[in-house]
């Protein structure tokens, strides 16, 4: 695996983390949203996020598995 592609997954998931072990994130969503439509809002961006997440490690466990021949 190429270390660019690998340094360019990092900063897509968030270049704004500390190092080292991932710190305990703060929910995002409000705790009393003013509207449903706020709280609607949130959530979508919320899983937004969540989903490019989950893409970025679907491509490195990939990228991983055929360079073990799993």
């Amino acid at each position: 695996m190429n270390p660019e592609t690998l340094r360019n997954w990092i900063r897509a998931a968030g270049a704004g983390r500390p190092r080292g072990r991932r710190a305990a994130e703060p929910p995002t969503v409000p705790v009393a949203p003013s509207t449903p439509e706020t709280e609607v809002a949130t959530l979508r961006r919320e899983n937004a996020g969540l989903k490019k997440e989950r893409e970025i490690l679907r491509k490195a466990a990939r990228c991983f598995a055929s360079e073990t021949d799993w």
